[in-house]
């Protein structure tokens, strides 16, 4: 069960927030912003893989608060905003609420 919530919770993340990072194409965007959104994208892999890769539910909920926070993570959430992409801030909630779904206390 336990390892079944840390996986739930990162497909939950990588599906609302990461995956539309993945998918969006550069068609119609200056070369600034297509330089921008490759940098996000290859950002983005990472973090997908970080996410995989947590040993356990509690480590990721801390680690999903700590990206929420941090000055890269207001940087990134910033150019991803800027090219009308979600982050980590727009799914807050939801991930919150997952959290209590799934009988899970927010640690950190």
């Amino acid at each position: 069960m336990v390892a079944n919530s840390k996986r739930q919770l990162a497909e939950f993340v990588i599906d609302k927030a990461f995956e539309p990072v993945m998918r969006a194409r550069p068609d119609g965007k200056s070369d600034s912003d297509r330089r921008t959104l490759q940098h996000l994208q290859d950002a983005t892999r990472a973090e997908i893989e970080r996410y995989r890769g947590y040993r356990s539910a509690a480590e990721l909920i801390t680690n999903f608060k700590r990206d929420l926070r941090s000055e890269p993570a207001k940087k990134v959430h910033a150019q991803l905003r800027r090219l009308h992409l979600p982050t980590l801030e727009d799914i807050e909630d939801e991930f919150e609420g997952k959290v209590r779904s799934l009988g899970l206390r927010r640690h950190g």
